[in-house]
């Protein structure tokens, strides 16, 4: 895919956090993969008091309160010792954990299925103009050369 932020022109990939306002967006275009406001309340207000993540660096589990981030203010979650980032694996606990009303963990689910979805509309109708603009470049050159050809032969006795 080549889809770009409208703020950073980095590539946009479907695992990163977004917005649609005015264009897409990124969230945070410094840290691209992290975690969208919702999500960040939500795995405060229901995943405060457990397993959260497993660092596959160090192969510990992890609450939220033994990472390293503000839930107020950051939005990545890193491992203090070793650095690891384990915002994915949080994201991935978000859409199984079981103190998450199902309607909850549906929602964050589909959140991430539809800007997935939408990234790859996205793409195949830029892909799509873009075809359609060769095809009016090429029409428009032949034309130019249907009227050279034309003033050419009127002009020869």
């Amino acid at each position: 895919m080549d889809v770009r932020c409208r703020l950073c022109y980095q590539l946009i990939s479907p695992d990163d956090t977004v917005e649609y306002d005015y264009g897409v967006l990124h969230v945070d275009c410094g840290s691209p993969g992290t975690l969208s406001p919702e999500e960040r309340v939500l795995l405060y207000v229901f995943c405060w008091d457990h397993v959260v993540a497993r660092c596959t660096a160090c192969s510990q589990n992890f609450r939220q309160e033994e990472l390293g981030s503000d839930p107020f203010d950051s939005r990545t979650y890193r491992r203090l010792y070793c650095g690891a980032d384990l915002t994915n694996h949080i994201r991935t606990h978000l859409t199984v954990c079981a103190m998450l009303p199902q309607h909850l963990r549906e929602r964050v689910k589909e959140a991430r299925e539809i800007t997935q979805r939408l990234l790859k509309e996205r793409q195949q109708l830029k892909d799509r103009a873009d075809v359609l603009r060769r095809e009016a470049q090429a029409a428009r050159a032949n034309l130019n050369e249907t009227r050279r050809r034309a003033l050419r032969w009127r002009d020869q006795p």
